[in-house]
């Protein structure tokens, strides 16, 4: 009789240490699970918002005209971004993607001549490639930045660095998001 009492009193502090440290752990488990809160202000928060609410949450190949820069290989030769979005708000995995691709600079008379579509399809392959799941800063849980795995190859994954993130930042604040604006007032758009 005398290891029943002190069997319950070991078992019953063990619940009670259960209780305690279990309870306390799962509730900072929880709040590590919780996704962060994003500003108001976030690029992608706010292309979400537009494309969600003046898209109907779905945008297929729309193409955007973006920076010129010199050629890294040859300063004195210029070449520009073309841009090309796809969105969904259903998927699951990379809700927003874009494109990007290379091509030399163009002229004001190739920009009346052709579309933004059609330069993208000259340009023949991708740059770089941004897939993003959720609102926020780029690099977060689910988003996948790929490069060319060889000169003109297929693309493979590649680290999201801040110069990576700063350009996915430029390229939604100063490209994408105007030309979407534009769009919605009339102005022509891809």
């Amino acid at each position: 009789m005398r290891m029943q009492p002190r069997a319950l009193a070991i078992l019953g502090g063990a619940f009670l240490m259960v209780l305690v440290f279990g309870g306390s752990h799962t509730a900072r488990l929880g709040a590590k699970d919780k996704t962060p809160q994003v500003s108001a202000d976030d690029p992608t928060l706010r292309l979400f918002d537009l494309l969600d609410t003046k898209f109907g949450g779905k945008l297929d190949n729309f193409y955007v005209v973006a920076d010129s820069f010199n050629d890294p290989q040859n300063p004195e030769h210029a070449l520009q971004h073309i841009l090309r979005l796809d969105y969904e708000k259903g998927r699951n995995f990379g809700k927003l993607r874009f494109y990007v691709r290379t091509v030399d600079k163009l002229s004001p008379e190739q920009l009346k001549t052709y579309t933004p579509k059609e330069i993208f399809e000259f340009a023949e392959s991708d740059s770089e490639k941004f897939s993003k799941m959720d609102p926020g800063p780029f690099g977060r849980t689910g988003d996948v930045y790929f490069l060319p795995t060889s000169p003109g190859g297929p693309l493979g994954s590649s680290p999201i660095t801040d110069e990576v993130q700063a350009r996915y930042d430029r390229y939604v604040t100063q490209y994408i998001l105007p030309a979407l604006e534009k769009k919605l007032a009339g102005g022509s758009g891809s």
